[in-house]
């Protein structure tokens, strides 16, 4: 598989990936950037995420919504096969989501899943936990729907293998789902993990 990273900087990027990936340059809040970017995509695997702590410029609003958006109609342009979304535990909740305080970042994160759904293109909303850098693999997954789960985490290892097992598997389309880590010890079922999970309406 040829993995092709979209990043702000190369040089940075090839720092902290190495030189095992191709590195490409673009702006998710620039659409004009993107489609060379796209060029030869198969599937895309989005943890778009903002932060105004080191740069104002990437506020939810341009990064969780606009760059979601910008990003999904580039893909639909392109003819891609599929694009995971990496999204929010609770955010069918927005308002009165704790973290929503900070730019409005739940009520931006649900435009921008609404956005990737409006755009055409396959896709699955993958809504992760409070992610935890613990590593993978260590206890089962929890896959719910409806947003109706208050709380919980997940290492970001186990939400990273969810997104690309949804790559290889047509059920995972077109679904919107949370999880959260489940029992230690447990073992995922990948058979049936999507098959079981309603599309969206």
């Amino acid at each position: 598989t040829n993995i092709r990273a979209l990043v702000r900087d190369v040089e940075k990027a090839k720092a902290q990936l190495g030189d095992g990936i191709e590195l490409v340059q673009a702006d998710v809040r620039d659409a004009a950037s993107l489609d060379r970017a796209m060029v030869g995509v198969t599937y895309i695997i989005s943890a778009l995420g903002s932060n105004t702590f080191n740069d104002p410029t990437n506020s939810p609003e341009f990064v969780d919504y606009e760059g979601v958006r910008n990003l999904a109609q580039a893909a639909k342009k392109a003819g891609v096969a599929q694009f995971v979304q990496v999204s929010s535990l609770g955010v069918s909740r927005a308002k009165e989501h704790p973290l929503n305080r900070f730019g409005r970042v739940m009520e931006w994160k649900a435009k921008g899943e609404e956005a990737l759904r409006a755009s055409g293109v396959p896709y699955t909303l993958v809504r992760a936990g409070g992610l935890q850098d613990t590593p993978g693999g260590e206890a089962g997954i929890q896959v719910t729907q409806g947003d109706t789960v208050v709380t919980g985490q997940i290492t970001r290892a186990d939400v990273a293998m969810v997104c690309v097992k949804a790559l290889h598997d047509p059920a995972s389309r077109d679904k919107t789902f949370e999880i959260i880590a489940g029992e230690k010890g447990a073992t995922v079922d990948w058979a049936s993990f999507f098959s079981r999970l309603q599309p969206d309406a």
